[in-house]
């Protein structure tokens, strides 16, 4: 990766764990702060990048707004005359143009201008959909991202990218849309299932393969003080996940060519997501699988060594992860995945590792793959 970035972390580096961190996208005049630490949503100084407005609009779902939704508010008071509150359905079923439109309905009932800011408090959902909403709702309006989910703070809320799903193809509809600041708050990961804090560490895992194999020996070192959710362990993972996409994005904004890298595990998560059908996997546990798939598939194009992509598949399952895709069939699977973003004239683009730490994107014989879904599926 060419993209210039803080050194790559020795694996025997300590987490800190105390104190506020912040990590910054250079965007030139669209940068904006990534806030990293405990108890910031009710830190009204959290928020000081925002611009101050009339109005504001948290959108959250059923889960997290009983849990969050008011000490959030609280904060926002000081900042915004009017705070209002949108609660969507939960769940990736929902991250589709209905919803979407219930969300366009709430913020015109509520008189929402171009200056009314929009603060996403949720997961990947909420804050794909809430920075879609933004993009579109009068061309274009501010937004914050306040992620509750391990998943959310590493990778989604990160970046700008923002959209729907379509029953064809995972997040295939949506715009570049970057918020003006991100509040990861990690208090809130304390009330996360198990189950979505396996997704989340799928994110993690994944900037070790794609950039720095010092963190990939961190985060084997560490792996099971971040399942226990070891608040050191936690704030260096997403501090260090943060550091990493920042590099990325700062360099590659638009997806045209180093950013395709982040996309790790996704050509073959995304098309097992799409076909078992949305939220029957969580989109940390495809990817997770997915990695597995990609680095043995690096393997059999000899760029990667067996061993590397063995250690890949030992850390995805340490993360309590699956490491067998779904018996769809590798006619579905290479159906689906001709439809992924990263597609070229229907040609399937996979990003694959040429050595632990460092990736490329291309594309790989259509036997090849099938060999690869037949031996790591059902």
């Amino acid at each position: 990766m060419k993209a210039t970035d803080p050194q790559p972390m020795a694996a025997s580096n300590p987490a800190a764990a105390g104190g506020l961190q912040t990590v910054t996208i250079a965007l030139g005049e669209r940068s904006y702060p990534i806030h990293i630490g405990a108890g910031l949503i009710r830190d009204p100084a959290s928020f000081e990048a925002v611009p101050r407005s009339a109005l504001a609009v948290v959108v959250s779902n059923t889960t997290v707004a009983p849990l969050y939704a008011e000490a959030l508010m609280r904060s926002l008071r000081q900042r915004h005359r009017q705070v209002e509150l949108i609660v969507l359905p939960d769940g990736e079923a929902h991250k589709d143009w209905p919803t979407l439109q219930t969300l366009f309905d709430g913020l015109l009932r509520l008189g929402a201008d171009r200056k009314t800011v929009l603060y996403a408090l949720g997961g990947g959902v909420v804050g794909d959909m809430t920075g879609f909403a933004a993009a579109s709702y009068m061309r274009g309006i501010a937004f914050v991202q306040v992620p509750t989910t391990l998943l959310a703070q590493v990778d989604s809320s990160v970046g700008g990218k923002t959209g729907i799903n379509h029953p064809l193809g995972k997040n295939m509809i949506g715009a570049f849309h970057q918020p003006v600041a991100v509040v990861a708050d990690l208090e809130l990961l304390a009330t996360l299932p198990p189950r979505e804090l396996a997704a989340g560490l799928a994110e993690v895992v994944k900037y070790g393969p794609i950039h720095d194999a010092g963190f990939l020996g961190w985060i084997e070192e560490h792996i099971d003080a971040l399942r226990a959710r070891d608040p050191a362990a936690l704030a260096q993972a997403v501090r260090r996940s943060c550091e990493i996409k920042a590099a990325v994005v700062g360099a590659d904004e638009r997806e045209s060519g180093l950013r395709a890298i982040l996309n790790f595990g996704h050509t073959f998560g995304h098309a097992i997501e799409a076909g078992l059908g949305y939220g029957e996997w969580l989109h940390g546990e495809a990817v997770g699988c997915g990695m597995v798939m990609a680095s043995a598939l690096s393997a059999r194009l000899g760029l990667l060594g067996e061993s590397d992509a063995q250690r890949v598949a030992r850390l995805v399952a340490r993360a309590g992860l699956p490491v067998r895709g779904p018996l769809l069939g590798a006619d579905r699977y290479l159906e689906l995945m001709r439809v992924d973003k990263k597609a070229e004239a229907g040609e399937i683009r996979f990003v694959l590792l040429e050595r632990l730490g460092q990736a490329l994107v291309r594309s790989a014989p259509d036997k090849t793959v099938r060999g690869v879904i037949d031996a790591h599926c059902g």
